[in-house]
């Protein structure tokens, strides 16, 4: 391609990433996290008045205070992310993916205070105003390099030299330092998002399946009988009520909340399960509380949201004006998907107890920042997918 063909290129691309967005996602996702808001509102009060050094009305409001500004600023970044030509985060993809490995070593090697440890997990890096964790940076990486990647493949995908090898590799390395946190969910959450994006991509199916064989066999053989935690995950997940007392109380805590909401819920802010019994209730298990406060119509309503907008995602996805753009969108939508899955799952104790978060709704500032990050570079791809043609 020469100078002018790349200028004019460039130009086009400037011109179609001033389109209008995506309606309907955008809306979805604002709902969503506005949602959450007032959930973490209404989850978080009784603990932040517990556990503040001068109880008020102050404290009570801090986590919500500290969740709002952040969804404030998050929404900012998404439409002035949404404004940036997607294609320009190309040429980042392999420095991020580097940049990630060296922050998921760093939570591995480095000492407190820098490396925060919390559940028996170090999984935050402290950066002074705030605390992070690298998977979160780790799951948009993965999206970056292989839809940057695979998207110039074409056929070469099939090949095992060029398509297959060095994508498992590369997740290989990545859910060994997640595994070393310890971060179950994470883990495979990363292999589903890779593999979807593999299989979109052009990997053939067979290859596809042995892939996740191998990434989830080998999760299960590490929590079985290699990690310390395993075997009572495992033990506790089969019969919380066996464990009320110990390691199960955080899932007897949960389907006691989610029982407790009935059919219409028990009313906002009107929970009991929050008031100090169930641990991480405005983190992990705020959809517990969701249960219990808006009962089935209101969680099945809030989930109903969720399949809207991965829906719509994966409609961007089909529509986008080309092949790089259409991989982000089915990674990011795909992270969501997954993540929202994995999380209902572990509340109602469809899977064993790991630890992750529901978009949109679970505390941490910084999560809920990159996640509204994530959907601006998803809204970027649909002000570039082309309108219907006249005549």
């Amino acid at each position: 391609m020469t100078s002018e063909e790349k200028r004019q290129k460039a130009q086009i691309n400037r011109l179609m990433a001033k389109g209008p967005i995506d309606l309907p996602f955008a809306l979805l996702v604002l709902l969503l996290t506005a949602i959450g808001v007032l959930m973490v509102f209404s989850a978080s009060f009784a603990r932040a008045f517990y556990e503040a050094e001068d109880p008020s009305a102050m404290a009570a409001l801090s986590v919500f205070l500290r969740q709002a500004v952040f969804a404030a600023a998050g929404v900012v970044v998404m439409f002035i992310t949404s404004k940036i030509d997607y294609h320009w985060w190309r040429r980042w993809a392999v420095p991020l993916l580097g940049l990630t490995i060296l922050l998921l070593l760093a939570v591995i090697v480095l000492p407190y205070p820098i490396a925060i440890t919390s559940n028996g997990a170090t999984r935050w890096l402290n950066v002074g105003f705030t605390t992070f964790q690298p998977s979160e940076v780790a799951k948009f990486a993965v999206i970056l390099y292989f839809a940057a990647t695979i998207s110039v493949k074409k056929d070469k995908m099939e090949t095992l030299q060029d398509g297959i090898f060095p994508y498992f590799l590369i997740l290989g390395v990545i859910v060994i330092l997640m595994m070393k946190e310890p971060h179950l969910s994470g883990s495979v959450l990363i292999l589903c998002i890779g593999a979807c994006m593999m299989f979109v991509g052009g990997i053939s199916r067979k290859m596809v399946a042995l892939g996740v064989s191998l990434g989830v066999g080998g999760i299960l053989v590490l929590i079985s009988g290699v990690l310390p935690y395993g075997q009572s995950r495992i033990l506790q997940w089969k019969d919380p009520w066996a464990y009320a007392s110990d390691e199960g109380y955080q899932t007897v805590q949960s389907l006691l909340a989610i029982g407790s909401g009935g059919l219409a819920g028990l009313g906002f802010g009107k929970g009991r399960q929050k008031l100090l019994y169930l641990p991480e209730e405005h983190n992990d298990m705020i959809f517990s509380i969701v249960c219990e406060e808006l009962g089935f119509i209101g969680a099945a309503l809030i989930l109903a949201l969720f399949c809207f907008l991965v829906l719509r995602g994966y409609w961007i996805a089909l529509h986008a004006r080309d092949r790089f753009g259409g991989l982000l969108a089915v990674g990011i939508t795909t992270m969501i998907a997954v993540q929202t899955f994995l999380n209902v799952a572990v509340v109602t104790n469809f899977v064993p107890n790991t630890g992750i978060s529901l978009p949109f709704f679970s505390y941490g500032g910084t999560a809920l920042m990159i996640q509204l990050f994530e959907m601006g570079v998803l809204l970027s791809v649909s002000r570039q997918i082309p309108g219907p043609k006249s005549g």
